[in-house]
C-alpha cells in the first residue's frame, strides 16, 4: 500500500463508488489514493474476492455487478448512493482484455463481449452515475482508457477500439454534463505491473524488457501510480479539469522513435 500524507494531495472527505477493485486491490492497490479521506463503496463481478477486499479497506460497503448488464449497472450505483448517503465520485475501472489474434482469425463472439463490457458497460455506469450527479449539481467520474486506445496496435481488435471509445465517451459526457457541475475524465494507463502481465511474462507471451526499453521512464508502472492520478482527477484539486484523457504511461504515448528509447 502506498501511503499519501494529507498535504500531498487535496481530496476533501467524499463518497466514492469504485467499480472493479478486486483484481487490483489486494497486492496492487490501483485506487490507493482514493483513501485520502474518502468514504468508499466497492463493486466487482466476483463477490468473494470483493468481500475480502472490502474487509481490507475497513469493511466498506460493497456489491456485486456485471457491468454488461443494464439493470445491474443502475442498481449498483443506486446501492452506492444509498449506502454512502451521497455520490460525489465514481472511479470506473471495470474492463476485460481480449484475444491477441490476427483480424483474419478473429472470434466475433469474443470481440463482442469485449465491446459489451468495455464500451457498453462504461456508458451504462456513467449514465447511472450521471442521473444522480446532474440532479445534485455536482460530481466527478473517472474512467479507464488505455494507451492502446490512443495509438494503433495490431492484434488488439476489440480492446484497443473499445478503449478509444471509452476516451470519446468521457469527452462527450464532459461536454454534456459540465454545465451541471459534473466533471468526467479518464486515465490512460500504459504497461502496468499486474498479476496478468506477470503470468504472461512467465509464459513467454510478454517481453517485459522490450516494453521497458520502449518506455521513456524505462520501467513498467505500478497500479498505485494510476490510482493517484485518478484520485487527483476526482478531487477538488482538479476542479477545472474535465474531458481530459491523462496518459499514465511513463512517456509511452509521447515516444515516436524507432526501436528502444535513446536515453540520456
Amino acid at each position: 500500500m502506498v501511503e499519501i500524507a494529507p498535504n500531498d494531495a487535496v481530496l476533501a472527505p467524499r463518497s466514492l463508488d469504485v467499480i472493479k477493485p478486486a483484481r487490483f486491490a489486494r497486492n496492487y492497490p490501483v485506487f490507493a489514493g482514493l483513501q485520502l479521506g474518502a468514504k468508499l463503496f466497492l463493486a466487482d463481478l466476483n463477490p468473494q474476492a470483493l468481500a475480502a477486499v472490502a474487509e481490507e479497506f475497513g469493511g466498506c460497503g460493497h456489491g456485486a455487478v456485471d457491468v454488461a448488464d443494464e439493470a445491474g449497472c443502475e442498481d449498483i450505483v443506486a446501492q452506492a448512493a444509498t449506502r454512502l448517503g451521497r455520490l460525489d465520485g465514481v472511479f470506473h475501472c471495470a474492463g476485460i482484455s481480449d484475444r491477441v489474434e490476427r483480424a483474419l482469425d478473429m472470434d466475433m463472439a469474443a470481440w463482442q463481449r469485449g465491446i459489451d463490457v468495455n464500451v457498453r458497460g462504461t456508458m451504462m455506469i456513467c449514465r447511472a452515475a450521471g442521473r444522480i450527479m446532474v440532479s445534485a449539481g455536482r460530481g466527478s467520474i473517472v474512467n479507464v482508457s488505455s494507451v492502446n486506445g490512443l495509438n494503433g496496435i495490431p492484434r488488439r481488435h476489440s480492446y484497443a477500439p473499445a478503449k478509444a471509445a471509452v476516451a470519446m465517451i468521457t469527452r462527450t459526457l464532459a461536454c454534456e454534463w459540465g454545465s451541471a457541475g459534473v466533471r468526467v475524465n479518464a486515465v490512460a494507463p500504459g504497461y502496468i505491473v499486474t498479476p496478468m502481465n506477470e503470468v504472461l511474462a512467465a509464459q513467454g507471451k510478454l517481453d517485459i524488457k522490450r516494453l521497458e526499453d520502449r518506455t521513456p521512464l524505462a520501467r513498467l508502472g505500478q497500479p498505485s501510480e494510476v490510482g493517484r492520478v485518478a484520485a487527483f482527477l476526482l478531487s477538488d484539486a482538479a476542479s477545472y479539469v474535465s474531458g481530459a484523457i491523462v496518459p499514465v504511461d511513463g512517456g509511452w504515448a509521447a515516444y515516436g522513435g524507432p526501436g528502444p528509447v535513446q536515453t540520456a
